[in-house]
């Protein structure tokens, strides 16, 4: 009798601070069917906690979520979750722990939508994934995958989903994980709460599922890098 290994995935988010540090980390391991066999959510103690050094990321603008204005909405929102259990305090240190025993126990391929934002913010936080040999971006494997086809071209002119227009007339379709979500699950789904655990579990790993159904690990562990100019709305759409 043969025995064929079972494929994992670690999908990994995170909410980080203006000094490019992780302060929410969402880790979710999951098979190629999606379905879940260890998700945590954590608030990394060594940042979140010290939030006069180490604020949650925001900016100056009128943004109903990033806005400086909606900071105490969020931190309040961070304190429920500790509350009901939703989220756990856990030192760098901690996350690394645990991040050994999940490499032990499904020696996951790692993956996150913009890959290359959460690596260099986990990097900066001392969490080590370089335990991890096997990794790709999810956002790239989607988009090359499913942005330049003509049911995401009309998904995107139903919803409007076009980026801002540059001061050189550039305009690019959105390719978010926000987005990309609402294209496989149906656009009756809500906007991404921006909250690490609830972005990874809810609206990536549907992704994933898709992705890997019927898409070789030689395609998708290699897509190529996201190039703005490859979604320019001029080169997909034209006026009637």
């Amino acid at each position: 009798m043969f025995f064929v290994a079972r494929k994992f995935f670690l999908i990994v988010d995170t909410e980080t601070t203006v000094t490019d540090k992780v302060a929410d980390l969402g880790l979710v391991v999951a098979d190629k069917q999606g379905n879940i066999h260890y998700d945590a959510g954590l608030l990394v103690r060594d940042f979140y906690l010290d939030s006069d050094t180490h604020t949650l990321f925001h900016d100056t603008s009128q943004d109903p979520l990033w806005g400086r204005r909606n900071l105490p909405k969020r931190y309040a929102s961070y304190q429920a979750m500790l509350e009901d259990g939703r989220r756990m305090l856990a030192s760098v240190a901690a996350v690394n722990r645990l991040l050994v025993k999940i490499r032990l126990k499904y020696n996951p391929t790692w993956t996150a939508y913009n890959k290359a934002f959460d690596a260099g913010k986990l990097e900066n936080s001392g969490i080590d994934m370089g335990i991890f040999s096997n990794s790709f971006c999810l956002w790239h494997a989607a988009a090359q995958k499913w942005a330049q086809t003509k049911a995401y071209r009309q998904f995107v002119l139903d919803e409007h989903l076009f980026g801002n227009r540059t001061a050189h007339g550039n305009m690019t379709i959105k390719t978010g994980a926000d987005f990309m979500a609402r294209f496989l699950l149906g656009p009756d789904l809500p906007p991404e709460p921006h909250t690490a655990l609830e972005d990874a579990r809810d609206y990536e790993l549907p992704i994933l599922k898709a992705l890997v159904k019927n898409t070789s690990p030689s395609v998708y562990m290699n897509a190529p890098p996201y190039n703005w100019r490859d979604y320019l709305v001029r080169d997909h759409f034209r006026p009637l």
